[in-house]
């Protein structure tokens, strides 16, 4: 449960979410990123009042403004890597060919060019973080939450992962909220949130 959580998050930005488990820090970014609804308080993105759009208006605006990247990439088996990196874009009514363009634009920026026409079960661990975190961009999210992104991963495609962030950060002025258990993530982060029994310990 949390308690009295005060957090804004600037453009641009890449913040790291720690603390134990049972913290409440995964539990923070679903609400944060409206997947679920919080008992009392407001979310404000972009001085857009969260709280006052219906469901199928808030529906909507988590496909065009949030994305997310989970520990295990919850990529669709049956579809190739372009295919799952266009699919937020056409469920927002994107035509084809634009997504597509899209899709294959991120793609060669997460650097998997020669990778676009396989299946999950074809590509690595990193491969498939990398699709994933293509597709919590292919909108063009206003801000982009990530739950433990590289815990599922080996020391070489962590370093990996964790230099695209600040590298898309870079290139899109892209903001990043990341719950991890990573030291090394979250020291290079522009700030660290410490949650402890569902409050703010720290943030620095």
């Amino acid at each position: 449960m949390l308690k009295g959580i005060n957090l804004e998050v600037r453009k641009g930005e890449i913040i790291s979410v720690v603390g134990p488990s049972g913290a409440g820090k995964t539990t923070l970014l679903m609400i944060m990123g409206t997947l679920e609804k919080a008992d009392s308080g407001k979310i404000w993105i972009d001085e857009i009042d969260l709280n006052r759009l219906s469901e199928k208006k808030l529906s909507d605006f988590r496909n065009q403004n949030i994305g997310f990247v989970f520990q295990f990439h919850q990529l669709l088996p049956e579809f190739t890597a372009l295919e799952n990196v266009m699919i937020p874009a056409l469920i927002g009514n994107a035509k084809r060919s634009e997504a597509e363009k899209n899709a294959k634009e991120l793609l060669s920026l997460m650097r998997l060019t020669d990778r676009m026409e396989h299946k999950p079960a074809q590509l690595s661990g990193g491969e498939k973080q990398r699709v994933a975190v293509a597709r919590a961009l292919i909108n063009r999210p206003r801000v982009v939450f990530a739950d433990e992104p590289s815990g599922s991963l080996d020391s070489d495609n962590k370093a990996e992962l964790h230099a695209l962030f600040f590298e898309l950060r870079d290139k899109l002025d892209q903001t990043f909220v990341i719950v991890t258990h990573d030291e090394q993530l979250a020291s290079i982060t522009d700030r660290t949130i410490h949650l402890i029994d569902g409050k703010i310990a720290s943030a620095q």
